[in-house]
């Protein structure tokens, strides 16, 4: 009887929830023992913990990663008026954080190689309306932080979106400690992923943290005593008490994912794809192991048809979706992102994947023909 072929879903949470098992169920029955759903010491030890993981003196929990990234800019006093730069290519709730907090995206083209913005092209998108500079550590890179931060000459405030870098570093520094303040998303298929939305922002500035804190809890300081127009967003006991059981498994979980990674970049030969770079300092935790290729779309149907699972990251830029039609930005404007966006395919990627399925992807990969 021959042999089945091996089949490789895009990702999969099971190895890990098998893993882990004993220890999430633990965590879920001590949240229900206690009773308690709501900013308990769940939520409180939690916090505790990633800001020590990410070299942070704070951390505030909140309902996902956009909120995040929400709380920081109004915290910041960022809005209506105000504009804040951001890579052209990212998904859309970075911009959407930059929209809601009354603010307009100016967009700066990656560094190719990279992904991440591009700091040789920022100041040149400065103007006298900039407040912040938003950092996107894109696919589980860190971007080129020093040159950033050094453009905080300016008077500008620099934000990390590192929802898609938990444990990632940047010149022996993690992700979430590097600038004014970091939004982290949770969402259950982040390295660090929740069992459902979950979020918060990492930093050392104690006031902004009991602004972001108070923003995100409606407003208040102390129960019933407002004093801001907050929201309700607020990370629960119940994905506090997951997290942390995670937490202490991510940096071995990250480093599969490099083992996984090393395997691709050594074993894919296939010169019609371009594999990412890892650049100098950088240490990637690969949330998504991106490639290009000129005809990605017959690469992906190729793929599929060898049961190897595969995404598109982003395959529209975000000034030509029809939600950013207002900023008039027309096709060709940023070439950069559109190319990314036209060429972009996601490998399998993902912790307890085996030998076996990475030799089936690496196989499908060099197997394609233009």
């Amino acid at each position: 009887m021959a042999a089945q072929p091996i089949t490789v879903p895009f990702v999969s949470f099971r190895p890990m929830e098998r893993e882990l098992d004993a220890d999430l169920r633990a965590a879920f029955a001590r949240v229900l023992d206690n009773s308690w759903y709501i900013e308990g010491k769940e939520d409180a030890a939690f916090e505790a913990a990633f800001a020590d993981y990410c070299g942070a003196k704070y951390c505030v929990g909140c309902g996902n990663g956009l909120d995040a990234l929400v709380l920081i800019l109004k915290a910041l006093g960022i809005g209506p008026g105000d504009e804040v730069i951001v890579p052209s290519n990212t998904f859309i709730a970075t911009v959407l954080a930059i929209s809601y907090a009354g603010a307009t995206p100016v967009f700066v083209e990656p560094v190719l190689a990279s992904y991440n913005i591009d700091p040789a092209r920022i100041e040149a998108a400065i103007t006298e309306k900039t407040k912040a500079i938003m950092a996107v550590h894109l696919y589980g890179q860190c971007a080129d932080m020093d040159p950033i931060l050094e453009i905080r000459a300016h008077g500008l405030k620099v934000v990390e979106d590192a929802a898609q870098a938990h444990g990632a570093t940047y010149k022996g520094r993690r992700a979430g400690s590097l600038g004014d303040a970091a939004g982290f998303s949770f969402y259950p298929g982040k390295n660090l992923g929740a069992l459902g939305d979950a979020g918060c922002v990492t930093t050392s500035d104690k006031a902004l943290a009991e602004k972001i804190r108070a923003l995100g809890n409606y407003g208040s300081d102390y129960k019933y005593h407002h004093i801001y127009k907050g929201q309700n967003s607020r990370l629960d006991e119940m994905q506090a008490a997951f997290l942390a059981a995670k937490l202490p498994h991510l940096d071995a979980m990250n480093a599969q994912r490099r083992t996984i990674a090393a395997r691709y970049f050594a074993e894919i030969t296939n010169p019609a794809v371009t594999l990412p770079t890892v650049m100098p300092g950088c240490e990637h935790v690969f949330h998504i192991f991106a490639v290009r290729c000129k005809n990605r779309d017959a690469l992906e149907k190729h793929l599929n048809e060898r049961g190897v699972g595969t995404n598109k990251h982003y395959p529209t830029p975000i000034h030509l979706q029809g939600a950013y039609k207002e900023l008039g930005i027309p096709a060709g404007a940023l070439p950069l992102a559109e190319e990314i966006s036209a060429t972009e395919l996601s490998l399998p990627m993902y912790y307890g994947m085996t030998e076996e399925q990475v030799t089936a992807v690496i196989d499908a990969v060099n197997s394609f023909k233009e």
